[in-house]
């Protein structure tokens, strides 16, 4: 079947909830995608940051075969190995005492919002059951991690949402703690957000967020789902602020592109869930934990991290002086390997312009662009990047793209 034709056929059959462009991936090699017509694009999104180790890494390719051979499924009703090691691991790697795994990351907000308000009731009482969440977070598309989500975009058309969320403004303190009430049982928030533009929390503003949920008694509930797990220098992104988190949601990368999440939290919130108050058919199978237990291996060694932090700031250095010299290029900011850039031009333009010559990248919001690389990505194709998307902005902000 030809491009068009698969295209077509696509128009025809699936719901149409993306605007994709006009070609079809056919296969990936290390930072690099190839479409059905044999064109090459050096990939920076990176499946939406999952592909930390980027395309064809045989050492996830061994692990999958190896377990595919031995056991794809057989239900959280018994017990199998992978999983045990693989929650082992991230208990040995974090703050966590006990892990939870789910399919993705919308899901494990979901159950960390349940486990939030059991605590909630336990500890402080029935009527504590609010989260606050923050202006221009995302937290995923089912009902409960759509209502914490403090972007109205997203939600409208599928209201009414569910009760129990309030929301702060992001780096602000003082909005916080006037959103904070008796009946508050936990805080959610992203370190970094990423649909929402790919903004940082302050460190001083981190510090006060956990001395509030301190002094309140309320869980601090960390969205790692895109920042986390190595994208932005430290394994986990609440490293960088010296804080301890009650609960931490994981996706993403976990699984090297198979669906895998993961609610990670300390005794004290795990005692008050007992057998039966949450669940799941696929999450945490053989198949994804022995792929998940290569990739964990592999991004939490001091070396690699130290590769994300010198390579994300060889990428900020390079789109600073490229702003310095394009005044369509109005802002840089980010961490590690999770960088956005706001332009002057329509992102949905300057997306064209780069998948053109070769350069796959992604939005965060109306005017930003989102550079997230494999994790692996080397200098040379950093410089490639920037000399594509240079010329992409050089050829839109003229009108020539």
């Amino acid at each position: 079947m030809n491009t068009k034709e698969l295209i077509d056929l696509e128009k025809s059959v699936l719901l149409q909830t993306y605007s994709r462009p006009d070609f079809v991936i056919d296969h990936g090699q290390g930072c690099y995608l190839y479409d059905s017509e044999g064109n090459a694009y050096l990939d920076f999104v990176a499946g939406i940051a999952v592909n930390a180790l980027g395309y064809g890494d045989s050492d996830l390719i061994a692990a999958l075969a190896q377990q595919a051979a031995k056991l794809w499924h057989c239900s959280n009703l018994f017990y199998t190995e992978p999983q045990v090691l693989l929650a082992r691991r991230l208990v040995e790697l974090t703050f966590a005492d006990r892990v939870f795994f789910s399919n993705t990351g919308t899901e494990a907000v979901e159950g960390a919002i349940k486990i939030a308000r059991k605590w909630g009731h336990h500890h402080k009482g029935e009527s504590a059951w609010e989260i606050v969440a923050f202006d221009h977070s995302f937290h995923g598309r089912t009902y409960g991690s759509l209502s914490a989500t403090g972007q109205p975009k997203f939600q409208q058309d599928f209201g009414p949402m569910l009760p129990g969320f309030r929301f702060a403004r992001f780096n602000d303190i003082a909005s916080l703690r006037e959103q904070m009430t008796s009946q508050t049982c936990a805080v959610l928030i992203e370190p970094i957000q990423g649909e929402g533009g790919i903004y940082s929390a302050d460190r001083e503003f981190m510090s006060s967020v956990y001395e509030l949920c301190q002094q309140n008694h309320c869980l601090l509930l960390l969205d790692e789902i895109q920042c986390g797990l190595s994208r932005t220098g430290s394994f986990l992104a609440h490293e960088y602020y010296g804080i301890r988190p009650d609960i931490v949601v994981l996706a993403k990368p976990l699984a090297g592109g198979l669906p895998l999440g993961a609610i990670l939290m300390n005794e004290d919130v795990a005692q008050v869930m007992q057998v039966g108050n949450h669940g799941t058919t696929f999450g945490g199978g053989p198949l994804t934990c022995s792929v998940a237990q290569v990739v964990i291996d592999k991004i939490s060694r001091p070396a690699f991290i130290a590769h994300v932090r010198e390579m994300g700031y060889y990428l900020l250095q390079q789109l600073q002086e490229l702003q310095s010299r394009n005044s369509a290029l109005t802002a840089v900011r980010g961490r590690g390997l999770m960088i956005g850039v706001d332009v002057a031009i329509e992102t949905k333009t300057m997306l064209k312009a780069c998948q053109s010559r070769g350069l796959l990248l992604c939005r965060a919001g109306e005017q930003t662009l989102r550079f997230l690389p494999p994790l692996v990505v080397t200098r040379q194709e950093i410089d490639r990047a920037i000399e594509i998307f240079a010329s992409a902005l050089s050829a839109t902000s003229s009108g020539r793209a």
